[in-house]
């Protein structure tokens, strides 16, 4: 029997990686395979397999090295090959890694806010392991080639404005390396009107609510304009209910602003407060003094959408679109509304005017008169 051929191989077999083990019909020698652990046998390759592993091909040899003469082509070079390659892998992994966590610490000292630390560690991610290279390596045509990919893999135009603004920050923060950003074709920036509901629809929504908790979060969000995450921040000390208004700390931006509040938002917030009590947040989520996930909320607002029946694709943030367009429509002024909003720059605001359909609707068509 020790004459016998025993060739070990490797193929994929049901989209596995499996070692095989052929050898001419032999009853005493099949009998010592299948004692072998977890082995299997192939009706497509006519041999016994089991998973490829660098420890399975050892435990292989070992149980029958002394039955025959052993064939295992080049599967000892091709693991160790494939053991440089991953350790590889690993070290660029834990490099990039490094350099992530520096441009997080550096992130967090400027005070960036957590959605764009996130968008650009996220943008300096995708980027090096694209490149795969040493930053020492890189240079600015890695930059424009992989601004080409985002391109033909339609990546949105907002995606690849932030890993232009992303990748500038990191290598000239961290590394002081001046690569000509300037030589990135950014994309032309999208002008697309922001999304409005009805004062009917809004009405509709609010009076799905049976949860006190759940309306007034709603209700203040199209009641002042906020953003989501401005009304998960607010703190009950941020209610001034002897001048009416409402101050909304280091928003987008890191700036404060102020909003007026009715006597109706007062009430309504005087109402939920006697019976919930928040510790800390303003609204809290099951826990005392847990901040209010933004998860939750946004599904609180879908299934209020269900209830009201409303088919549009709405968000929490078309509730802020439509504060400010219903504004416009009651004839406040943009400037106003400007600094309701939180606005940097008039032209961000202005946008509103290609929605309030309040001079629209005084425009007669010339079809009406044939």
């Amino acid at each position: 029997m020790k004459d016998i051929r025993i060739r070990l191989f490797r193929a994929n077999h049901n989209g596995e990686d499996r070692l095989f083990i052929k050898f001419p019909f032999n009853k005493e020698l099949q009998d010592i395979v299948k004692k072998i652990k977890k082995v299997t046998y192939s009706k497509t390759y006519t041999a016994w397999y089991v998973f490829f592993s660098a420890e399975n091909l050892q435990m292989v040899k070992d149980h029958l090295s002394e039955y025959g003469k052993l064939d295992i082509g080049n599967l000892e070079q091709e693991i160790k090959a494939e053991e440089i390659q991953n350790q590889e892998a690993n070290d660029y992994g834990l490099y990039v890694t490094e350099n992530l966590i520096q441009f997080d610490q550096y992130l967090n000292h400027k005070r960036y806010s957590p959605s764009t630390i996130k968008t650009y560690k996220e943008a300096v991610k995708k980027f090096l392991d694209y490149v795969n290279l040493n930053i020492e390596d890189i240079t600015n045509v890695d930059l424009i080639l992989y601004n080409n990919y985002l391109r033909d893999n339609n990546y949105s135009h907002t995606f690849q404005n932030q890993v232009a603004s992303g990748l500038k920050l990191f290598f000239s923060r961290l590394y002081n390396i001046k690569f000509d950003i300037d030589k990135i074709e950014r994309p032309r920036r999208e002008h697309k009107l922001p999304n409005v509901l009805s004062k009917e629809e809004v009405s509709s929504i609010l009076n799905t609510f049976r949860n006190i908790k759940h309306r007034t979060m709603i209700s203040l969000i199209y009641a002042c304009g906020l953003r989501r995450g401005e009304l998960l921040d607010l703190k009950p000390s941020c209610i001034d209910s002897d001048r009416k208004v409402l101050y909304i700390r280091q928003a987008k931006g890191l700036k404060d602003r102020v909003v007026p509040i009715s006597d109706k938002t007062i009430n309504m917030l005087r109402d939920y407060y006697k019976i919930y009590r928040p510790k800390i947040w303003l609204f809290e989520g099951q826990y005392p003094g847990q901040r209010y996930s933004e998860q939750s909320l946004q599904s609180v607002f879908k299934r209020a959408l269900q209830s009201a029946r409303i088919k549009k694709p709405a968000t929490l943030h078309w509730l802020r679109h439509s504060y400010a367009t219903h504004l416009l429509e009651q004839g406040t002024d943009l400037r106003y509304i400007q600094e309701l909003l939180g606005h940097k720059s008039s032209k961000t605001t202005e946008i509103y005017t290609h929605v309030s359909t309040r001079n629209l609707q005084n425009i007669r068509s010339p079809f009406d008169d044939l």
